[in-house]
């Protein structure tokens, strides 16, 4: 992919330009008011983003236009759905949205397809977890999610598995006036935690595999941080006892989530 191209889809990226943040906030004021041409000038000041996120994809073989493009329409739904009231940076919104309609467009054209029924299932689990969380204000469960689409738990989970592109924390996705923005820094936004909710589905699902006891040693164990004679001490058993269940539960759960 020829990231080193002036011209993308018609806009010469050697000039585009730089929004101050008082610029912002007066464009999004008018953005709130229905400014069309409020809209357009905050997007075209933010077109360096896209530039920015797309140059993570250098090993794709998709055209760079292609991907300016779909880049592009993350970048206006970042604008449209931005609440400049939260106490965070519009870059900081945005990079994860323009990532993510990258992701699903190259996810939908791989090479190594996906079978359209696992997409099919991970799409409306994402879709219905957005649903849910406009709701209720509050992240959904697996099985919350099993009922509101009418799929088995363990369906989704690996579908919603099978549709993630694997990827470094430390891969850095903008450069924001010198403070480098990292996956890592996206992944503990909690706004934005697409794939770190996929992980505690599995997580949650593997840990319905246990009994109670076994679940609860878990909690305690890798959720509170609990040492095992504590865990011991709070459930009236031994240490030994407790470093045997453990150990079971971990079995359990790693034999689930390798598909074993």
């Amino acid at each position: 992919m020829a990231l080193n191209k002036v011209e993308i889809c018609g806009v010469n990226t050697a000039k585009l330009p730089l929004l101050k943040e008082e610029e912002k906030k007066a464009l999004f004021v008018q953005i709130k008011e229905g400014d069309e041409e409020a809209r357009e000038e905050y997007i075209k000041g933010n077109l360096r983003l896209v530039l920015s996120v797309i140059k993570r994809f250098s090993s794709s073989n998709e055209n760079v236009d292609d991907l300016f493009q779909i880049g592009c329409v993350g970048l206006m739904k970042a604008v449209d759905n931005f609440d400049p009231d939260r106490e965070v940076k519009f870059s900081t919104y945005a990079v994860p949205m323009i990532i993510g309609e990258i992701r699903r467009y190259l996810r939908d054209n791989n090479s190594i397809r996906v079978s359209r029924s696992l997409r099919d299932t991970a799409y409306k689990a994402i879709y219905a977890k957005e649903g849910y969380v406009k709701k209720h204000m509050k992240e959904p469960t697996v099985q919350e999610i099993a009922e509101e689409i009418g799929i088995a738990k363990e369906d989704i989970v690996f579908a919603l598995d099978a549709i993630q592109a694997p990827v470094s924390l430390y891969e850095p996705v903008y450069n924001d006036g010198g403070d480098t923005l990292y996956v890592m820094d996206q992944v503990s936004d909690k706004k934005n935690r697409e794939e770190n909710w996929i992980e505690e589905l599995s997580l949650e699902a593997a840990m319905e595999r246990l009994n109670e006891r076994e679940r609860y040693i878990i909690q305690l164990r890798f959720f509170e941080g609990k040492t095992q004679m504590e865990v011991a001490e709070q459930i009236d058993i031994s240490q030994a006892q407790v470093s045997r269940l453990e150990k079971n539960a971990l079995k359990v759960m790693r034999q689930y989530l390798l598909g074993k």
